[in-house]
């Protein structure tokens, strides 16, 4: 029932026009929603294909004049065995912090990136491990132990990529931010060619030794579903709040607001 003195509105372009626009934006909000739970499946599906691969028997790398081509991704986050020498004179400090370690040592310091010159051709960079920031500068130079030849399976970790604000390296420090080979060899002398594109993680050592190896942390974010739950939350309210809308556009108002306002 109308009140005295009221005129009805009347229902013009504008109000058509906000109806079609908020029934898009759900249907936006529904799709992007079903696109967040599309994201989650996949990201789901390589986390498992990820850890399958991180219990797969060890391979070894093949001689390094046939590195041409190689693809990194067919030994990325698998355990790889290699043989050669570590020079540990050349080695490079990426910084890191380590918030859950699972050796003694933890908190800012770097990892201790060291080249290997492989028996069999081609030089590919070892994570020997973490070293806190005080320790740090003792791992720059040469080590005794580290002279002779030996074997060491880890695991092959694809490069870091560096953000828009990454730093970039401080070659006199020979400090650097992402373990990513191709910026780490610029530190390097002489340039080792062939260097393998991908970086090995060093297994735990002896415990309170350092470098602490062992400390591979491969994380993906995986926060797809909480992004599902707010569009489709966005496609639950839109609508809702348009209902509210149309009921206080159709109610009457007083004569002297225009009646072809769009919007109450």
């Amino acid at each position: 029932m109308s009140e005295a003195g009221a005129t009805p509105r009347r229902l013009g372009f504008g109000f058509w026009s906000f109806i079609l626009l908020m029934l898009t934006l759900t249907a936006l909000f529904a799709m992007l929603g079903v696109w967040q739970l599309n994201r989650l499946a996949e990201k789901e599906a390589r986390i498992a294909t990820v850890d399958a691969r991180l219990h797969l028997p060890p391979l070894e790398l093949p001689p390094g004049r046939e590195w041409v081509g190689l693809d990194p991704e067919i030994y990325a986050y698998r355990p790889i065995t290699v043989t050669g020498t570590l020079e540990a004179a050349q080695t490079v400090l990426v910084f890191t912090s380590l918030s859950e370690p699972r050796g003694r040592f933890g908190g800012p310091g770097y990892w201790a990136m060291t080249p290997m010159t492989l028996s069999a051709g081609g030089v590919v960079f070892v994570n020997r491990g973490f070293v806190p920031q005080a320790s740090a500068q003792a791992f720059l130079g040469g080590d005794a132990k580290a002279a002779a030849p030996i074997s060491i399976t880890g695991i092959a970790l694809l490069p870091e990529t560096a953000g828009p604000f990454t730093p970039g390296p401080e070659k006199a420090k020979r400090i650097d931010w992402v373990r990513d080979p191709a910026r780490l060899k610029a530190m390097l002398d002489p340039s080792p060619s062939p260097l393998a594109e991908f970086t090995i993680d060093a297994p735990a050592g002896e415990a309170g030794a350092l470098p602490q190896g062992g400390e591979t942390l491969i994380a993906f974010p995986n926060n797809h579903f909480g992004y599902a739950l707010t569009w489709f939350g966005f496609a639950l309210l839109t609508p809702l709040l348009l209902i509210v809308w149309i009921v206080r556009q159709i109610r009457t108002v007083p004569k002297n607001i225009a009646a072809d306002t769009p919007f109450h």
